[in-house]
This record gives structure tokens, sequence and C-alpha cells, in this order.
């Protein structure tokens, strides 16, 4: 931790004539000066932190028409290094309230075991006085019943909103790099969804040559597109699922994608293809990208 944060430290100071005629070039390491000195979130995001810097000081050293596209670039990064920052200072804390979830179920068992033995014996000795203690007993459980779901309920919903903001961030930082997956290759990615299994490109039968697994021009593009998309999320793997048709079978098309996003730069550990049944004009292949 101490050795990130000197390099941190060098890195900013190596920029500070460029950065008082740059006021955006300030402006930014002043968002990755505050993220690095706020104790909550200093020890998360470190690769995200580092690109944000380099992004930043090629900033600074761009000039004419290098410098919009360089200000944008450095803008998406910082925010991603925030963001990334915030979601997993959010996992995190995700997890230590489902720690103490545990704790507590775990306390109030052992309590519950040691209230029982404590009453049986009592009941044991006090025999005439039966039937008003199993009221009173019964009264007890119901009051500790409801406690107990009280405080289970109030811990789901910690949780649940932790999780609700947790899932948030990580849209939007899908969304950003999207975004710089468009900028930098100059295609549009595939409309996408999200649902179980992480978020789901789509690409139709027009991105193939008609009757043949090869990519036509729109499909060739896409995979452009997507191949920056996942070089944006480094962490990030595919799953390719084809489906085909009467003249070209899904596992074709999938290993057609697999292998155009290989040649675009992606590693082979990071892509699976599979087939699936038959598709559809507007479902030839399905790109699943997750975490």
């Amino acid at each position: 931790m101490k050795t990130k944060s000197m390099a941190f430290a060098l890195l900013l100071a190596a920029l500070p004539a460029l950065a008082a005629e740059r006021p955006e070039v300030m402006a930014l390491n002043q968002r990755l000066a505050a993220l690095q000195s706020n104790p909550q979130l200093v020890e998360f995001a470190a690769y995200e932190r580092l690109q944000a810097q380099q992004a930043v000081a090629v900033l600074a050293k761009a000039r004419g028409k290098q410098r919009e596209s360089a200000l944008y670039i450095a803008d998406r990064r910082v925010e991603i290094a925030e963001t990334a920052a915030r979601t997993e200072s959010a996992q995190r804390e995700a997890d230590r309230l489902d720690r103490t979830r545990s704790e507590l179920l775990i306390q109030a068992s052992r309590r519950d075991a040691a209230r029982a033995r404590q009453e049986a014996e009592r009941l044991r000795v006090q025999a005439q006085i039966q039937a008003e203690e199993a009221e009173r007993l019964r009264q007890a459980t119901e009051a500790e019943s409801l406690a107990r779901q009280d405080a289970e309920d109030m811990l789901a919903s910690v949780a649940g909103q932790q999780t609700a903001k947790l899932s948030a961030a990580r849209q939007k930082e899908a969304q950003l790099a999207r975004q710089e997956a468009e900028l930098m290759s100059g295609a549009k990615l595939p409309a996408s969804r999200f649902d179980t299994r992480g978020e789901v490109f789509t690409l139709g039968a027009t991105a193939f040559n008609a009757g043949q697994a090869g990519l036509s021009a729109a499909g060739a593009s896409s995979i452009t597109a997507l191949a920056a998309y996942l070089q944006a999320n480094p962490k990030a793997k595919a799953r390719i699922e084809g489906f085909g048709d009467k003249q070209t079978p899904g596992q074709r098309r999938a290993d057609s994608v697999r292998n155009a996003l290989q040649e675009a730069g992606v590693t082979r550990a990071r892509l699976q293809s599979t087939g699936k049944g038959e598709g559809s004009r507007s479902r030839a292949v399905d790109v699943i990208i997750a975490q």
C-alpha cells in the first residue's frame, strides 16, 4: 500500500507545469488525489486508478485535435476509477453485513439454548406452577421470535440496498466501458440486455454472409467494437452461443465470432464458444459478457 501511494504521488508531481496551463488536467488530478486520500476508498481499484493516471498523463501532453479525445478518455478513466473504488467498497460492506448477520443468528441460537436449559430446570423444581410458567414461556418465545424477525428484516433491508447500489454501480461501469469501446474502435456495439448470466449482446443473421459462417462487413464492425469492450473490461469473459439455420450450424457461427475476437486481441482463455438450437434472422449469435 505504501509503495502504491508513493508511486501515485510521484506521478502526480511529474505534471505540475502542464497542469498549471491546463485546468482540466489539474481538475482530474485533484479527483484522483481525493480518491487516493479517502481512507475508505484508497485500497480499492488500484488497476483502474493506474489507468486513469496514465490517461491524465497522456492528456497533459496532448496537442491540437488529439486533446479533445484525450480529455474524454481521461475523464472516463477517472470516472471508471471512482466508480470501481466505490463498487469494491460497497461489496466489502455487503460482505461485512452478511458476516454480522450470521454472527447475530449464532449468538441468538446460543442464548436460546442456554435459556431453554435454565427453564427446564426451573420447571422441574416448580412443578406446582407449571401452567402459569408455560404461558409465560409462550409469551416470551413469541416476543423473542418477533424481535429476531425484526432484526433479520432490518439486516435484509440494508443488504438489499447495498446490493442494489452495487448493481447500479456495475451497470454504470458497463455503460462507461461501452462508450469508451465505441470511441476507441470507431464502431457501434450491438444492442444488449442484462440477465442473470451477465450482459448479453445479440448479433442477427445480417452479421454473417448469406449461407456462410463468415462475418459480413456489419458483423466485423460489431466484433471490432465488442473486442474493444472486452479490452476495456480486462476481468470479463465472453461466452459465445451460436444459433444455426438450414445452411450453417450454430457452432460454426460461434467459432467464427470467437476467432474474430481473438484476432482482435482478446485472449483465447477469456472466450468460450458453443452451438445452440435454431436461430432466427434477428438472433444468430449471443455474446454473454460476465465478470
